[in-house]
């Protein structure tokens, strides 16, 4: 899961992203209006969270924007307490949701993967295909035989994306795009190491190679 994180206040983004990071998100920062409007245009963003206050511009303006170029990922505004005009405006200009500063990172959290989840259509904090259930809470996966295996953030982050759409082809590209940031430099191989681990618990039937393409999760239900 893409996010990307627009904060100018480098302490508040810094303790943020390894928050975020630790719930198993993939997080940009971006710390004014000019770079968070060019980020969310250019890269592939599963959800926002966007300060108002930044210093070359008002982060509403930035919204408005991205909405106006038919982006639609979801997206959740950091107002100051108390200010329901913030709040009004926000959602009027195609916000999701909103959070009051200061806040506990577990509303944030919370409020995130409940947009995530509606833009997904579910409802529930877990993934099901053909038997597999991945728990986003506790990253785990329960496997069709009942057994429960516990993944590392990245094993996590690259099932979560192939099951979120079964039947789907992920290219290298899309899933690189997916598991990392833009300060990351994986190298080409990365994918294919984590796929061979992920198939020693699913089993080599479940996540398909398309040569030459891609991967796509084939346990449909």
């Amino acid at each position: 899961m893409r996010l990307l994180l627009v904060e100018d206040d480098t302490l508040i983004a810094e303790s943020l992203n390894r928050q975020l990071s630790a719930a198993g998100f993939t997080v940009d920062e971006a710390g004014t209006a000019k770079q968070a409007e060019h980020l969310g245009k250019q890269e592939d963003y599963r959800a926002v969270v966007l300060d108002l206050g930044l210093p070359d511009g008002n982060g509403l303006e930035v919204l408005k924007s991205w909405r106006a170029d038919k982006l639609a990922m979801p997206v959740l505004i950091l107002t100051a307490r108390g200010d329901w005009q913030d709040k009004v405006n926000g959602l009027k200009a195609g916000a999701d949701d909103y959070l009051a500063k200061p806040f506990q990172t577990e509303e944030l959290l919370a409020r995130l993967n409940a947009l995530i989840r509606r833009s997904e259509g579910r409802v529930e904090a877990k993934l099901t295909a053909g038997g597999f259930e991945l728990d986003e809470h506790r990253q785990c996966l329960h496997t069709p035989d009942g057994q429960e295996h516990s993944l590392t953030g990245t094993e996590f982050r690259l099932l979560r994306c192939l099951m979120s759409r079964p039947g789907q082809l992920f290219s290298k590209e899309q899933l690189l795009e997916q598991l990392y940031n833009l300060n990351d430099s994986p190298s080409d191989n990365t994918i294919e190491a984590y796929v061979r681990r992920l198939r020693k618990i699913t089993g080599a039937e479940a996540i398909a190679t398309r040569r030459g393409q891609g991967y796509v999760f084939n346990a449909l239900d």
